[in-house]
């Protein structure tokens, strides 16, 4: 049976098309900067926006229309859901799904009984998997729903709340692997703290420390050799959260020795709430070699919120495609970790939303690729430090010179040599002009 009978495999078509089931941009095999499209963007869907969302906000309930979903937490309908799941992304011509593991079933009334429902509805998703060549990208635990965390999971004061997550995430490596997921998230959603009055922060990070080191001990054990990532993450639900951006994530990774081992999947809309661009986020941790995935998604700069939109703006795509190109991203991928507006309701548009955000992220890898294959960004950026390449430049950046030595040739010169112009107006209109064109 099909839920979606009106939709055929989406292709194709061009730009010049007005289909809202084709592609104008997003054409898989054709080859951009070496590689093709679809290596490139490694395209997933995401499973709790797409089949978990049912458009509830603080304001109002639910208002999905999901005629596959008879609304209870049985163990039969988590596993038509799952089939549902894999026509949608079939259809779409992704390559990649992720979930977290009570996205995909349910919780029991015990956690022997949860990791059953886990195991039977994985046995499905991997059917589903050898029938249509989806593979799976990541897979994470949702440590934070459930009211056993309200004081975090890793993080919690109460050890045995501590001791379930653990548990609970083993059963998701276990699960992951047994998928061939390329990697494995780490989204802290309750890792932080409301009120520093009774919290004690140090311990809160060494226990989650703890935690990473376990879980890496035991992907080892069992053979399990994907990237482990965290998402960084500013605030909601808490005031203050641990992971709050690449720089604080970074910093732990170092300072308890798990750098190694973790790369960042960087998400748009966390970069807003966190005051950054997400060209900002990404440029952090790819120098430091740290990108490993991203959220595909942008936020709403009016609300103050997590809105998970889909992100169709060319200008942010193609800023995301520059930082991607300089630095690559496999394992991960682009993942659409968002979710059709309220108002969206009817099945059809979950495609319109995919195919639209593809579409935006093709038309941003071409545009990027060209504006890098002409060198237009980077022959300004050449010349603004270009004084760096002097002799002086070159010893400072070796590390062959001292302050005295530095003030002793500026007492000789009186004044450092006149500034250049930044060209900030000429960047952006040069940026245009590569949008207007490609």
């Amino acid at each position: 049976m099909s839920y979606f009978p009106e939709v055929n495999k989406v292709k194709y078509e061009g730009p010049d098309s007005d289909n809202p089931l084709a592609f104008r941009w997003y054409n898989p095999e054709e080859v951009v900067a070496g590689k093709t499209m679809k290596d490139h963007l490694r395209f997933t869907v995401v499973y709790w926006h797409t089949f978990r969302g049912n458009g509830t906000d603080p304001f109002g309930g639910g208002t999905m229309l999901r005629p596959w979903d008879d609304g209870s937490e049985s163990v039969e309908n988590a596993c038509n859901r799952a089939r549902v799941a894999f026509e949608l992304i079939e259809k779409l011509d992704a390559p990649f799904y992720a979930f977290h593991d009570r996205d995909v079933a349910p919780e029991g009334s015990n956690l022997r009984e949860t990791h059953a429902n886990f195991d039977a509805v994985a046995q499905v998703l991997k059917e589903q998997q050898q029938r249509t060549g989806v593979q799976l990208l990541w897979g994470t635990a949702n440590m934070f729903s459930n009211p056993r965390f309200m004081h975090g999971a890793a993080t919690t004061c109460n050890v045995e709340v501590f001791a379930y997550a653990a548990a609970q995430v083993k059963k998701a490596l276990e699960v992951t692997k047994e998928l061939g997921g390329a990697n494995y998230v780490f989204w802290g959603g309750r890792e932080g703290y409301q009120c520093l009055y009774n919290t004690d922060m140090k311990r809160e990070l060494d226990h989650l420390a703890q935690f990473f080191h376990m879980a890496i001990d035991y992907a080892k054990q069992i053979g399990f050799t994907g990237q482990f990532l965290i998402e960084p993450k500013p605030k909601e639900p808490t005031k203050h959260q641990y992971d709050s951006d690449a720089a604080a994530c970074l910093n732990f990774l170092r300072a308890y020795d798990l750098l190694d081992s973790f790369k960042l999947n960087i998400e748009t809309n966390h970069a807003t709430l966190a005051g950054h661009e997400m060209m900002h986020e990404l440029e952090y941790a790819g120098m430091q070699g740290a990108l490993g995935s991203i959220d595909a998604n942008t936020g709403d700069l009016l609300l103050g919120w997590d809105t998970d939109q889909f992100a169709t703006n060319y200008y942010l795509t193609t800023q995301i495609m520059l930082v991607l190109l300089k630095y690559g991203l496999s394992p991960g991928g682009v993942n659409f970790d968002a979710k059709v507006r309220r108002e969206s309701f009817e099945p059809i548009d979950l495609f319109y939303a995919h195919i639209g955000s593809m579409d935006a992220f093709a038309r941003g890898l071409k545009v990027a690729a060209k504006i890098i294959e002409d060198g237009a960004l980077s022959k300004i950026v050449s010349q603004r430090y270009s004084s760096w390449d002097s002799e002086l430049g070159q010893k400072i950046e070796s590390g062959n010179t001292s302050f005295a030595e530095l003030e002793a040739l500026m007492l000789a010169k009186g004044d450092a040599a006149p500034n250049g112009s930044g060209r900030q107006e000429l960047l952006e209109n040069i940026f245009n002009r590569y949008l207007d064109r490609v």
